[in-house]
């Protein structure tokens, strides 16, 4: 089966940029996922493997509770923790690997220092729209995730048969969360052939599951439970949902990043629904609030983030962000679902 993803000449300066590179940074977005942190740790695996020992993996902010077993993950720097140390491994940098995110303010706070740094710069993602300023762009938004892309690259740079089982637990826990368990966007057979080759390297797919989706506390729970009774509209006749959830209500159940990953998609489980939002405030910045899309049967919401949002993605997993109230926030949603109806009945 066909994986191959760069031309000859694409190849060639691959090898370049990273033979040429001593002090590599590897960074992605702001609240780094599955897919984020997965693809970061896999390909500095791999730069280990290949002989590179001056690899730094650069974080803006935390990633989830759930995240934190996967291999190497201790050594990743956040820029919100040590800023002067990210600081002067961008300065210091040769290479910077910017993963799983095509715009430069998808850092946010790291924005100025990744975009001051004088090293060439590779982008590897899979979302719409990248940026190609770069001294190689590969991004391949039919793919299902970054982790995808990058198991492809290293696999076409004859990396695969010395690839470790800590390298291929990252790549598959970003494959698996960013298609929900390979329950969407993963129709492609390719995607199954690679899963097939990570399991030749050893890792345990069921532990990693257990470990991503079984790990959550009991406030955690708890939080999730009040949202899906006490938070949830639904509209019925525009098969859409959205739910708000405040600073206070995250307190209340001492909520901690990643608790309440991927409950956008619990909406989905109701029959002929087409579209979920996930409304939550910001604990640490005033008047923002994040937001989260999720769309099936037919209907797509990357859209509806870019035009009431600020944001963008996947055609139907996308995100945004609002400068505004939780109660503003919630009127722009239900503005959105009706500039929508006719798709959305």
């Amino acid at each position: 089966m066909e994986l191959n993803l760069l031309s000859q000449e694409e190849i060639a300066t691959l090898r370049t940029l990273l033979s040429n590179a001593t002090n590599i940074v590897i960074c992605a977005h702001k609240s780094p996922d599955g897919d984020a942190t997965g693809s970061s740790l896999a390909w500095m695996h791999y730069l280990s493997q290949i002989g590179k020992t001056n690899i730094k993996v650069c974080m803006p902010d935390a990633t989830p509770d759930f995240l934190h077993w996967l291999p190497g993950h201790n050594s990743v720097i956040r820029y919100d923790r040590r800023p002067k140390e990210v600081e002067k491994a961008f300065r210091e940098a040769d290479l910077v690997c910017c993963l799983d995110f095509n715009q430069s303010s998808r850092v946010e706070a790291m924005q100025e220092i990744l975009e001051a740094s004088k090293a060439p710069r590779l982008l590897i993602d899979h979302h719409l729209e990248p940026e190609t300023d770069n001294a190689l762009t590969v991004s391949h938004s039919e793919m299902s995730s970054t982790c995808e892309i990058v198991f492809r690259l290293i696999n076409q740079l004859d990396g695969f048969d010395k690839m470790t089982r800590q390298c291929a637990s990252c790549i598959y826990c970003g494959m698996m969360t960013d298609t929900g368990g390979f329950t969407y966007n993963s129709s492609r057979p390719e995607i199954f052939y690679i899963i097939g080759l990570l399991l030749t390297k050893g890792i345990d797919k069921d532990e990693i599951y257990n470990r991503v989706f079984h790990n959550y506390s009991t406030n955690a729970l708890r939080l999730r439970a009040h949202i899906i009774l006490n938070k949830m509209k639904i509209i019925e006749e525009l098969h859409a949902s959205y739910y708000t959830v405040t600073k206070e209500e995250m307190a209340q159940f001492h909520f901690i990043k990643g608790d309440m990953e991927g409950l956008v998609n619990i909406p989905q489980q109701i029959k002929g629904l087409k579209l979920s939002i996930s409304l939550r405030e910001d604990t640490e910045k005033p008047k923002t609030v994040l937001v989260s899309l999720r769309s099936c049967n037919g209907f797509h919401c990357q859209p509806m983030a870019a035009k009431f949002f600020n944001g963008g993605g996947h055609a139907d997993a996308s995100g945004g962000r609002l400068n505004c109230t939780i109660e503003e926030a919630e009127q722009i949603a239900i503005k959105a679902i009706l500039y929508y109806k006719e798709e959305l009945q």
